[in-house]
């Protein structure tokens, strides 16, 4: 089953494998040493990330390293810029408003 990549990035748990494993590609056991949950429960939250392409396994000898597939974070930028234009005008407008009223004041 594949997930939709927005549910697997809603989740701080899979934001911070994410943030750890753009870093360097990183083992389950790893990866399960920087959070306080079960070693199960890292795995699903990385079977999540797999599920959505966000992350993948490569086997390197006996161990499974995790690493970030970049190009499907593009799909989450793409959705966050035409919000990011969206803030940045009404950010402008508000920056325009105020130096108008401190100008007048």
């Amino acid at each position: 089953m594949r997930r939709d990549i927005f549910q697997a990035i809603a989740d701080p748990t899979r934001r911070a494998i994410i943030a750890l494993i753009a870093i360097q590609a990183m083992t389950p056991n790893a990866i399960a040493e920087n959070f306080n949950s079960s070693r199960q429960a890292i795995s699903k939250h990385l079977k999540i990330l797999s599920e959505c392409q966000l992350i993948k396994p490569t086997n390197k000898g006996r161990e499974i390293y995790y690493q970030l597939e970049v190009t499907r974070l593009k799909e989450i930028d793409q959705w966050i810029a035409q919000y990011r234009k969206l803030w940045e005008t009404r950010f402008n407008q508000l920056d325009n408003l105020l130096n108008n009223q401190n100008q007048k004041s």
